[in-house]
């Protein structure tokens, strides 16, 4: 009992270099955590958890739908204090007190940075899916690709339109950002504004850093994005398009593309029309852009070779190759 007064974590884990006070709280951390072990299954889902805290708490939150703590802030809900006192911390106050030593990445908690550490430097992904072989480096994300993926499950439907989804945080984030047209974050290095804080960063980075982190061993191109990358190489090195439509013949190489083409093509669908006009568009994107060249007729891509600017990046790399390259 004096040891834990006094603070003494006496057992290290050997996997990670977390210490324990107590060598019970050691031996369950290297079964749940390393072992993945997962003895307590809910019985109105297919969940599983390493302890049994977890899956009330899982039960209490998920299907009963008890949240008791509410954000002050931004009016999210939880359901324990200290998932709130979190979301505080690392949301509102931007608090990241993990730093990865191989990159320039900062974590909320030291679990997302050895998680990060292990999927992204050491590269491990461990969880395979067995329908379509691609891995993850998380057995969250791979149960989640197979419900939202192969079985197609969408359980939250929109009330505004018809869209669905199968994560109840992307239905949230869409009703935020395209219904009611939130974008509460915004980029201090141009007049740019995101739906989400993640968003920001990443611009930040890819935009006005020039990072592209990520290169493909087979042509040599770089992307900002590791999903981009393993995008490029399914898609054009590989030419896999997995997803066909069941009323046209052509073939997607993303589920989002095959769901955007029906609902633009064979749907007709417009759902975002331009305050400033009467134009409609299909996509999102589509209707920034147009905002952004023709009403604020902002040109944000200068050729360094001559003094031209183009709305457009694919049409100041298209400048550069017509004019420059063939002089």
């Amino acid at each position: 009992m004096d040891k834990i007064h006094e603070g003494q974590k006496d057992y290290t884990c050997d996997n990670c270099e977390q210490t324990f006070g107590q060598k019970a709280h050691f031996l369950l951390h290297q079964r749940t955590v390393h072992e993945g072990q997962k003895d307590y299954a809910c019985d109105r889902c297919e969940k599983k958890f390493g302890q049994k805290s977890n899956l009330l708490y899982h039960q209490k939150t998920v299907h009963e739908g008890r949240k008791n703590y509410t954000c002050d802030q931004c009016e999210k809900r939880f359901g324990q204090k200290s998932d709130l006192f979190k979301h505080k911390t690392t949301v509102h106050e931007g608090r990241k007190d993990h730093a990865c030593d191989k990159c320039e990445k900062k974590f909320c908690s030291k679990s997302d940075l050895l998680r990060h550490q292990e999927t992204v430097h050491d590269g491990r992904q461990d969880f395979t899916c067995d329908r379509c072989e691609q891995k993850f480096g998380r057995q969250s994300s791979l149960i989640r690709h197979q419900r939202t993926v192969h079985e197609g499950r969408k359980n939250y439907a929109c009330d505004n339109c018809e869209k669905k989804f199968g994560h109840k945080s992307l239905f949230l984030l869409h009703q935020r950002t395209v219904h009611e047209g939130r974008k509460d974050f915004a980029c201090d290095k141009c007049e740019k504004k995101f739906a989400h804080k993640q968003y920001v960063l990443l611009h930040q980075k890819i935009v006005h850093e020039g990072r592209q982190d990520y290169t493909c061993d087979i042509c040599e191109k770089k992307f900002g994005q590791k999903v981009n990358l393993l995008t490029h190489q399914r898609t054009v090195h590989e030419g896999r398009n997995d997803y066909l439509c069941d009323k046209c013949e052509k073939k997607f190489a993303q589920k989002q593309h095959l769901v955007r083409h029906q609902e633009t093509i064979h749907e007709g669908r417009k759902d975002f029309a331009c305050d400033r006009c009467e134009k409609k568009f299909g996509v999102k994107q589509h209707l920034l852009r147009h905002q952004e060249t023709i009403h604020e007729g902002r040109k944000d891509f200068a050729c360094d070779k001559c003094e031209k600017k183009f709305t457009r990046k694919g049409n100041l790399l298209h400048h550069q190759k017509a004019a420059h390259e063939c002089q």
